[in-house]
C-alpha cells in the first residue's frame, strides 16, 4: 500500500499538479493539507475520475484537509478530539478494509505556533498533546495506522538547511521536538528517516524572503508514519514538482507500506 502525504497550499492553485502527480505516483491513499476551501468548493468529481473516493474537512481561505483513497471509506471523522472550541479544520481520519484487516489513516495539519511568544505556541503544544491522545487511542486498537502530516516540527536539525536561522522559531524549539518525540514513543515510525539518512531531502521552500532566511529549501516538514508497519519497499519525496508551473511550496512524500490492498 502507498499512502501519501502532500500540503498543496491551496487545491484551487494546485489542482493541475494534483492531478499529474496522482497519474505518475498513484497513491493507494492521499492525506492533502491546506486545501484553503469549503467541502463544497473541493474539486472532487475532477479526483474522483481517476479512481479516488474523496472525504474533506474544509475551511474559507484557511487551512483544510483531504483523504483520498483508491478504496472505499468504511467510516470517516473529522475535528481533533479534546477541545469543543477549536473550530480549525486540521484533522481527519478515515477507516478502509485491506485483503486482511482494515487500517487506519488520519491526515493532520499541525498549527505552526508562531510568533512563539504569542498565545498561537500554546496553542500549538496543547494540539500536538491532543494528536498523542487520539495516536494512543488507535495504537491500543490494533489496527494498523497510517498518518500524512504537515509536520510543523523539527525532529532534529538533519532536516534544515540552516539550523541557525531557526533557532527560536516554533518550529524548532525544545518543547516541539519533544512533543514530536513522544508521538514517535506511541509507536510511530518517521517513515523516510527509517529508510534513508541521506541530507538534503528537503520538502519546503521558503518562497517570499524573512530575516536570515533566503528563498530556496528550507526544512523537511513532511513526514510520513505508521504505527506497527515500516515501510517495506521505502519512502521518497518528489521534489521535481518544484519545478512544474505554479508549485506548492511543500513537495509530497509518500511510503510504501507492506500491507495488501486488494
Amino acid at each position: 500500500m502507498r499512502i501519501a502525504t502532500w500540503n498543496v497550499n491551496s487545491i484551487r492553485q494546485r489542482l493541475e499538479p494534483l492531478l499529474a502527480w496522482l497519474k505518475e505516483c498513484s497513491p493507494d491513499i492521499v492525506c492533502l493539507q491546506e486545501i484553503k476551501c469549503v467541502d463544497e468548493a473541493f474539486p472532487r468529481l475532477e479526483i474522483e475520475a481517476l479512481g479516488y473516493n474523496v472525504v474533506t474537512h474544509g475551511q474559507k481561505t484557511f487551512n483544510g484537509v483531504a483523504l483520498l483513497s483508491k478504496l472505499p471509506f468504511d467510516e470517516t471523522k473529522s475535528g481533533l478530539a479534546g477541545d469543543d472550541e477549536d473550530a480549525h479544520a486540521r484533522f481527519l481520519e478515515g477507516v478502509v478494509t485491506l485483503k486482511r484487516g482494515v487500517v487506519r489513516i488520519a491526515c493532520l495539519y499541525l498549527p505552526n505556533g508562531n510568533p512563539a511568544d504569542s498565545d498561537k505556541y500554546p496553542y500549538k503544544l496543547k494540539w500536538m498533546s491532543r494528536a498523542s491522545g487520539v495516536c494512543a487511542s488507535a495504537a491500543q486498537s490494533g489496527r494498523a495506522t497510517g498518518a500524512g502530516w504537515r509536520l510543523q516540527c523539527h525532529s532534529s536539525s538533519q532536516d534544515v538547511y540552516n539550523p541557525a536561522a531557526w533557532v527560536n522559531d516554533a518550529l524548532f524549539r525544545t518543547a516541539t521536538r519533544e512533543s514530536f518525540q513522544s508521538l514517535l514513543g506511541l509507536g510511530l515510525t518517521d517513515a523516510l528517516r527509517a529508510v534513508s539518512d541521506t541530507p538534503g531531502q528537503y520538502t519546503f521552500w521558503i518562497t517570499r524572503p524573512a530575516p536570515g532566511r533566503r528563498t530556496g529549501p528550507a526544512h523537511r516538514s513532511f513526514a510520513a508514519v505508521a504505527a506497527g508497519q515500516r515501510p517495506a519497499r521505502g519512502c521518497r519525496d518528489r521534489q521535481l514538482c518544484r519545478a512544474w508551473e505554479k508549485p506548492s511550496d511543500h513537495v509530497p512524500v509518500w511510503a510504501d507500506l507492506d500491507l495488501e490492498t486488494a
